[in-house]
């Protein structure tokens, strides 16, 4: 005799037809402990997120945000030149509390058509285990690695490049060639950054070199100059300052643009209203403001999306400007191809 369990769990969740489970089981058939307990238990909770992807038309491009993982940072570590109850201020208005903020890591993934350009990385595992899901996002919004065939690098920090190799040691990314600034790769692999560098910055350093060796073990690496071209639809916008060669990236299809800035900007809920706000891992705090305030300027003014590694995910949005700073206008879910933003 076979019983449709899924049949009786419908009728016994309703309390006016529980006396009609028990016809089901005559006294000669036992009743599993497990059958009641599956009757009336409430649906298991799911517990995971949606997958990591957000896709945006750009023109004829599609730009995909890739969700990598994050960084669990304390902000007495994070911020320069302003005072501790400033930030407390500025991150409680967005509802931050305590001493961590959840830094988010997003790569962008963007298909002209007749190209497949990763910019940046993600971190793999380089800053524990929030990071390193990169490669299944990339999965899950429908594209496998081995069809990037460009990846661009906004600069040679861990968090943008460890996700280039595997833990072995192997090309994630094996059809593809990479490419940071000429000024990034040359500070990064130069034997006198690491010599020189402070004890605790050497492992950032190790990180770099690191991630990019299979590449160039396999004259895969290669570093463009100031007047090199790039992939048709992108230009390399020089944001020196965070690090030595830090490079933006402007991606323009017909009259759309967006600008991957990669980490001109670390905190949405503080370096928007206050964008003098420095971060302490800058190479050249000066430079990386100036850059910060140029470049939220010029996509105010003219209205072009942005797209930020460490913006809350997918990252993507306008600026406008709001008193003496910005302030952020994230791009809303909709169906592809579908917005409500004009210019």
């Amino acid at each position: 005799m076979q019983i449709n369990l899924r049949k009786i769990k419908k009728i016994c969740y309703s309390a006016g037809f529980l006396a009609l489970c028990f016809p089901f089981f005559p006294p000669f058939f036992p009743i599993p402990g497990q059958f009641w307990q599956n009757c009336f238990a409430a649906p298991a909770q799911i517990k995971t997120q949606a997958p990591g992807y957000f896709r945006l038309a750009v023109g004829d491009f599609e730009v995909t945000a890739l969700y990598d993982g994050n960084l669990k940072l304390e902000h007495s570590q994070i911020f320069k030149g302003v005072t501790a109850p400033e930030i407390k201020k500025l991150l409680e208005k967005v509802f931050i509390t305590g001493t961590e903020v959840i830094t988010p890591i997003s790569a962008y993934l963007v298909n002209t058509g007749s190209n497949l350009v990763l910019v940046d990385a993600g971190a793999a595992k380089c800053f524990g285990a929030g990071g390193g899901n990169l490669i299944d996002s990339i999965k899950a919004a429908g594209y496998s690695p081995d069809q990037v065939e460009t990846i661009y690098i906004t600069h040679m920090h861990g968090d943008h490049v460890c996700g280039l190799t595997s833990a072995d040691g192997k090309m994630n990314f094996p059809n593809a060639t990479v490419s940071p600034s000429q000024a990034e790769a040359d500070f990064w692999l130069s034997e006198k950054t690491y010599q020189t560098a402070p004890e605790q910055f050497k492992s950032f350093v190790k990180m770099a070199v690191d991630a990019v060796k299979v590449y160039r073990d396999n004259n895969k690496f290669k570093p463009f100059g100031p007047k090199d071209a790039l992939v048709k639809g992108f230009t390399a916008v020089p944001t020196y300052g965070h690090t030595p060669g830090h490079t933006s990236y402007q991606i323009s299809s017909g009259n759309d643009s967006l600008i991957v800035i990669g980490d001109i900007i670390h905190s949405y809920s503080t370096q928007f209203p206050n964008p003098k706000i420095g971060i302490m891992f800058d190479n050249d705090g000066k430079k990386a403001i100036a850059q910060r305030v140029g470049l939220f300027a010029n996509a105010a003014k003219n209205k072009i999306w942005l797209s930020g590694a460490h913006l809350p995910f997918p990252g993507i949005g306008h600026i406008r400007k709001e008193g003496k700073g910005f302030a952020w206008v994230p791009v809303e879910y909709a169906p592809y191809g579908v917005s409500n933003f004009r210019k």
